[in-house]
């Protein structure tokens, strides 16, 4: 059975309104939940970037069921990973045992604001190896030292801790990540139902492991709408990680989507309020592996009505598919 999720977008939404939705997700029914992590959204159009952890936290305590987690936290460039590692044991306290830490190599987008340069690729993977290791050693209680290649931690020790630490995920996007997934994380992350991603993290030790998926969606019983705000708020998506890691600015995005068109972005993204058409843009996940899938509804003004359609239309429509 495929678990469908429901994304807390923080580029598209204020905070009040962010957990407004997952309230209304979770009474939908929605398996579990995801929320970006962003210093700014990716296309001025989607207008918001709210603080991820101050939302989740709110979050926490106004959810009773719906599993919470990072989709995903950069631990290396504008958090250090001893402060990571205390926001995600915090999480867990807060909401009871549902929450579960998501990392990623970033996005040069959010991570250029604290000043301290882009590194490479490389170097970013380094980071994330190292970062994840003291994350770990701090969830397991007592003083934690470290003097690395990137980090140093000084005598640290994370004073409230959960009985069962956060589990880890690490975003993929190529066999380098997905080595450090498969021994690094209890969960693998990707955007793309690229069945050879899963193939290699099981390679590398993630066989059995939770995948979790993500999916952009535009609902709406008018097409023509859907398609026009997935167009203005979206059009970055199909970039692909290479390049959506690298451009530092909103207005980069711009210039590197003026020539998409609607048309280019229907054909990647379901629009519209055919529930069919949600349904085979989730097969190809379900089919490479995923067991996990998280929907993104395109536009913060939208998600009322994607909620009440997901829970009468959407939801039992793909339960129906993939049970």
């Amino acid at each position: 059975m495929v678990r469908i999720g429901y994304t807390m977008m923080t580029e598209q939404a204020g905070p009040r309104e962010l957990v407004g939705h997952l309230v209304r997700a979770e009474e939908a029914g929605f398996d579990f939940s995801v929320t970006s992590d962003h210093y700014f959204p990716w296309l001025r159009a989607q207008g918001h970037s709210p603080y991820a952890w101050s939302v989740l936290g709110a979050a926490a305590q106004a959810t009773t069921r719906i599993p919470l987690m990072t989709y995903v936290t950069c631990p290396t460039v504008r958090y250090h990973p001893a402060i990571v590692a205390q926001k995600a044991a915090t999480m867990q306290l807060l909401s009871e045992g549902r929450f579960r830490l998501g990392l990623g190599s970033g996005e040069n987008l959010n991570e250029h604001v604290v000043g301290g340069g882009w590194p490479s690729v490389d170097v970013r993977h380094e980071m994330l190896e190292e970062a994840v290791e003291i994350i770990r050693a701090l969830f397991e209680g007592g003083h934690v030292t470290h003097h690395g290649t990137h980090f140093d931690v000084d005598s640290a020790r994370l004073w409230d801790l959960p009985d069962v630490p956060p589990e880890i995920g690490i975003a993929v996007s190529g066999e380098q990540s997905c080595g450090l997934a498969g021994h690094l994380a209890d969960l693998v992350i990707a955007t793309e139902p690229k069945s050879g991603l899963l193939e290699a993290f099981d390679r590398h030790g993630g066989a059995g492991k939770p995948r979790v998926g993500q999916l952009p969606v535009s609902y709406d019983p008018d097409r023509d709408t859907a398609v026009k705000r997935a167009h203005a708020q979206f059009r970055w998506f199909g970039s692909g990680w290479k390049v959506n890691s690298e451009l530092p600015h909103p207005d980069s995005f711009e210039s590197a989507t003026q020539f998409v068109t609607p048309d280019d972005v229907a054909a990647s993204i379901p629009c519209g309020d055919d529930p069919d058409a949600f349904v085979e843009a989730v097969r190809p996940y379900a089919e490479a592996g995923f067991t996990e899938i998280a929907l993104v509804q395109i536009g913060g003004d939208a998600q009322p009505a994607y909620l009440d359609w997901s829970e009468k239309t959407l939801l039992p429509a793909l339960r129906e598919a993939f049970a």
